[in-house]
């Protein structure tokens, strides 16, 4: 029998060593479908219920696997599903390839059924590389750039392939004018700067006395590194969202996230810094950072295209995070960790102790800070967390403190709701052997979260590891925007745009064959856990939320929320109203001219 089209796509696919690839069927791929059944579904094919989820689980995989995620779908509707996902590995910087149809060459430009423009759809989600397949011979060309160009410039890119062209004989790439044969694979490597840029770079931060590290998902790999040259210099870490797992939280420096969703101590060590270092970060938002006439400042970033971005820096070095701090430990002087380092350490334990007094403030029914605090303790060793966006991520970044080989991650850039669970699932396909947790708000679990948990449970027999949890902060809130429109002059909150329906969640759950628990009272938050990563199947805890606890920004004082919090740890019976007295005032001081639901000041 002859080879298709289809068919030797998915032998590429496989000599890229392509092993999963999350799709959703159509007839504008049924060619290749075929070829699927003929090849004895390698490389699997992994069926989600939405195209849109396809594409988040092609982007959980790549984030948690280091390896590019492969989606596919049809033309048409199929494509467009597509898009959100896409633009989320694009904004993170995440390698995802898509694959989808098209209608037949003959039918192009006559309006035809599900006909869409996808090259011009496409050229921007996938501006690296886009290309439609138009004759057999094109095509390992063109898969072998969508790889290629997708795992050394950590994006998307995208291959068009018309339904009659995947219907196709194929035969390959001639010794011929205009014929582009081609190759597999891509080397390893680690580029660093010239030893002139790395001395300049030594001698700012030499001359630093309080210098301060910003951390990101490009220096994951060079923890050691970065480690090393906070020791040398004495100094503290923040991190980005995108960089939570980077670097563990159990160091007594790292002060944790930046940014809104970011804790005092990131804050009050960018205002008191006086030099700084950037590693594989773009974190977009200047002013956590220090004013900009404050310090001076050295970037480290593989993408020359990101360098130079969001404050001015005296150094800009292109280089691998690890290789280039290895280059420039060297030249730097070790300073003693004196005043500048102590605070930063005693900033971030204390940051810690108003936590844990936040998390037991009484709130009405449940304190989500709670709920996601108390997990912290509990976390595997060798989990995979993922968060969705909304007020779920504020308690992911500010209560869960990663260490040793835990991994995390959301949808950092373009904050798209929805991508907790398909995440966690993509997740598991990478690790199968490993546990894994999503934290999601309601109205993500809504919007395409409940649907996706069927495709958990259609593969959850496949996972070597059972553990895998969805936790649904269920509040009947979108909080997160609930809390932006308290901020706005006039516009306290438009409750008919808010209000979201209580749904039974952990009922769903359980009649699809998986477990769940529907939680109310403190008391039942950290058995629920513990039911949940004990279990021999995915598990939904259904967290009955109070909307009304409030995401104080880090700029924040805490004093007077610190020393009611105390008070209530000791017994005092009026603490708890003290407490949320003081999350009101604060909140009022944050968000001018709010009201509660009941139409009373604060809250």
């Amino acid at each position: 029998m002859s080879t298709k089209v289809s068919d030797h796509l998915l032998q590429r696919l496989r000599e890229w060593e392509v092993e999963h690839v999350f799709a959703y069927p159509g007839d504008g791929i049924n060619e290749l479908l075929a070829a699927w059944e003929r090849a004895d579904n390698t490389p699997r094919f992994v069926q989600a219920r939405h195209e849109e989820m396809a594409a988040f689980e092609a982007v959980g995989y790549a984030k948690f696997s280091g390896k590019a995620g492969v989606c596919a779908a049809t033309s048409g509707p199929g494509a467009i599903h597509l898009l959100n996902g896409l633009y989320d590995a694009k904004l993170d910087h995440v390698p995802v390839v898509a694959i989808v149809g098209q209608t037949n060459r003959s039918a192009m430009g006559g309006s035809y059924q599900q006909e869409v423009d996808l090259m011009s759809l496409y050229k921007d989600v996938a501006s690296d590389f886009c290309e439609m397949v138009t004759v057999p011979e094109q095509l390992p060309n063109v898969l072998d750039r969508a790889m290629r160009t997708a795992l050394s410039r950590r994006t998307v890119t995208a291959l068009i392939i018309p339904a009659d062209v995947q219907e196709l004989d194929y035969s390959p790439p001639k010794h011929a004018f205009k014929m582009v044969p081609s190759s597999l694979g891509i080397a390893q490597y680690a580029p660093v700067p010239a030893q002139e840029e790395v001395a300049r770079a030594a001698e700012v931060l030499n001359a630093g006395e309080k210098v301060a590290i910003l951390i990101g998902q490009g220096a994951r790999g060079a923890r050691e590194e970065v480690e090393a040259v906070a020791d040398a210099l004495g100094a503290g870490v923040a991190k980005a969202l995108l960089g939570k797992d980077a670097l563990s939280d159990e160091l007594p420096y790292v002060t944790g996230a930046i940014g809104l969703l970011g804790t005092r101590p990131s804050y009050e060590l960018m205002q008191g810094c006086d030099t700084l270092l950037v590693i594989g970060s773009s974190f977009p938002y200047t002013q956590f950072m220090p004013e900009l006439d404050q310090a001076r400042a050295v970037q480290i970033d593989i993408d020359p295209h990101m360098i130079g971005l969001r404050y001015p820096f005296e150094v800009n070095l292109v280089g691998d995070a690890g290789a280039t701090l290895r280059a420039l430990l060297p030249q730097l002087k070790r300073k003693k960790h004196g005043a500048w380092r102590k605070k930063i350490e005693k900033d971030s334990a204390r940051w810690w102790e108003v936590m844990e007094r936040r998390a037991a403030v009484d709130a009405d029914p449940l304190n989500p800070e709670y709920v996601v605090h108390a997990l912290d303790a509990l976390l595997p060793d060798d989990v995979i967390l993922a968060a969705d966006s909304g007020s779920a991520a504020n308690w992911y970044a500010r209560h869960l403190r990663l260490r040793g080989a835990m991994r995390g991650s959301l949808s950092g850039t373009l904050a798209t709701m929805g991508p907790g669970v398909p995440y966690v699932i993509g997740a598991k396909f990478a690790h199968p052997e490993r546990p894994a947790v999503a934290i999601v708000g309601d109205g993500a679990m809504q919007m395409n979260g409940m649907a996706e948990l069927i495709t958990a449970a259609k593969y959850r027999k496949d996972w070597q590891d059972p553990r895998l949890v969805f936790a649904v902060l269920n509040n009947q809130d979108l909080n997160q925007v609930t809390w932006e429109m308290r901020a706005m002059s006039g516009a306290p909150e438009f409750r008919v745009s808010q209000s979201i329906p209580d749904v039974p969640y952990a009922d769903f759950a359980r009649s699809i064959g998986l477990g769940g628990v529907r939680v109310e009272k403190t008391d039942d938050v950290i058995p629920a856990w513990r039911e949940a990563l004990g279990a021999d199947r995915p598990f939904v805890i259904d967290f009955r939320t109070d909307p009304d606890v409030p995401p104080i920004p880090p700029h924040a004082d805490l004093d007077q929320i610190e020393a009611a919090a105390t008070a209530i740890l000791k017994g005092d019976p009026d603490a708890a109203g003290v407490v949320r007295q003081g999350f009101k005032a604060k909140v009022q001081e944050m968000l001018p001219g709010h009201r509660r639901r009941d139409g009373k000041e604060g809250g």
